[in-house]
């Protein structure tokens, strides 16, 4: 993509509304724009990260066996008051009538309608276990929308329903989530602990956050330091092995870890100090075991193998794109700007022409732009005709993991320079190398 063909507004200023640094980045970055509180426009930069997030999103989920599907934003409040929700939900939900008068909502979650359609279609144990996920945009009515898109009122969510037959298949379907969470977190960079949490409003008698730290979190919380070098569980995790399954669950929540609202000073103080860690955390993740919370009201039955009707046990597991793409910022970012990891980045590589016009340059970004295309990267050619000084501000504030300079006085030895956004590295290498030298 050539930057001159692209829209890109970058701000210079920092927007006065916005408080903590992933709001401000991606206000400057010309990632969104606020329409009203708590509401914005994804424009096409961070359009393009939600994607690649989504990608990483769904490969964990469909190699753990989840299968997906799109439900409607707009909900009936027929379905709500059968699980007895509509009400007890309270403001936060958004109430709406349509033309004939019926009472609608726009979804703040989709236990009730997956309910409704488990219920439709499954009939037989012999249809189970099931798991079924959507990434769709909700809606909850904050009191106080603040922060950006990371306590927005509009946000983009992925969430996954599981369903079994009794507890024991029920909290095996919860083991593989919990699995996949790791993996979609560790893939995007993050060091992601899961915490024991309150289940809220979803409901049920077991409930894991999974928190990063980052100095700029939303709220303390407090865990083994040991967690810090547990190992990512392997993409070929054997889902279907419950007792592998149970092993890997078993070893990330054989520590202490709680969020401030499940702290228990006294376990916490039985940790060596040494290997204690009370630091700021931000949400990413939040997975839930409600077991008949849902089935039983709404009437979503199996038949056993003997015979008998039951109640499906129920699971919902949600990761919030929107929230965690302001999240990887909060935990990777420096003062000139945001830092992707590879798979969350927008562009893979920036392709810096630093004298637009000059032939050689031109000639030489036009066989790099070329070459790198062809490899499979996506490239953002900055072919506008500006300073260098600027060009290196763009590409350092938008995070892109790779930049390749290409100047008149490098070309006139026959090389470029590489830099790696992470770490700041600089290396020149020969412009027949250039390719070669970037890795994703």
């Amino acid at each position: 993509m050539r930057l001159t063909r692209y829209f890109l507004p970058i701000l210079r200023e920092t927007p006065k509304e916005a408080e903590i640094v992933s709001h401000r980045l991606m206000l400057r970055a010309g990632m969104i724009r606020q329409q009203a509180a708590g509401s914005y426009s994804w424009l096409p930069l961070g359009l393009r990260v939600l994607d690649k997030i989504n990608r990483v999103i769904r490969e964990e989920q469909n190699r753990s066996g989840a299968i997906e599907l799109l439900m409607p934003t707009i909900q009936s409040a027929d379905l709500w008051r059968e699980s007895g929700r509509y009400e007890a939900y309270g403001k936060e939900m958004l109430r709406i009538r349509d033309r004939h008068d019926r009472e609608m909502l726009y979804g703040p979650t989709n236990e009730e309608m997956i309910t409704d359609i488990l219920r439709a279609y499954v009939k037989s144990y012999k249809d189970l276990p099931l798991n079924l996920y959507h990434i769709q945009w909700k809606f909850r009515d904050e009191v106080r929308p603040r922060f950006g898109v990371m306590r927005s009122r509009e946000f983009l969510m992925k969430d996954a329903y599981s369903f079994d037959l009794d507890q024991a298949g029920a909290r095996h379907s919860y083991n593989k989530m919990f699995i996949a969470y790791l993996r979609t977190f560790a893939r995007l960079g993050l060091k992601a602990i899961p915490m024991r949490a309150d289940t809220g409003p979803i409901g049920g008698d077991l409930s894991h956050e999974f928190i990063i730290l980052a100095s700029t979190g939303e709220s303390e919380v407090f865990c083994h330091k040991d967690y810090l070098d547990f190992g990512t569980p392997a993409e070929d995790t054997p889902f279907d092995e419950i007792g592998r399954v149970q092993e890997i669950v078993d070893k990330w929540t054989s520590l202490y870890a709680a969020t401030s609202e499940m702290h228990d000073e006294a376990a916490f103080n039985a940790i060596p100090e040494d290997r204690r860690a009370s630091a700021r955390g931000i949400e990413v993740g939040h997975i839930f075991y409600f077991g008949t919370k849902y089935s039983e009201p709404m009437k979503a039955n199996v038949a056993t193998p003997d015979g008998q009707q039951v109640p499906i046990h129920g699971g919902s597991y949600g990761i919030g794109p929107s929230r965690l793409t302001a999240a990887l910022i909060e935990a990777s970012h420096d003062d000139a700007g945001i830092i992707w990891p590879d798979a969350a980045a927008p562009f893979s590589v920036a392709l810096l022409n630093l004298k637009q016009g000059d032939s050689a340059t031109d000639g030489a970004c036009a066989s790099l732009y070329q070459s790198l295309t062809a490899k499979g990267f996506d490239v953002l050619y900055d072919d506008r005709d500006e300073r260098p000084g600027a060009k290196f501000a763009t590409a350092d504030l938008i995070g892109i993991p790779w930049q390749i300079m290409v100047g008149p006085r490098g070309l006139a030895d026959g090389k470029v320079e590489i830099k790696r956004r992470a770490t700041g590295e600089r290396t020149l290498v020969p412009l027949a190398d250039a390719v070669a030298a970037i890795s994703i």
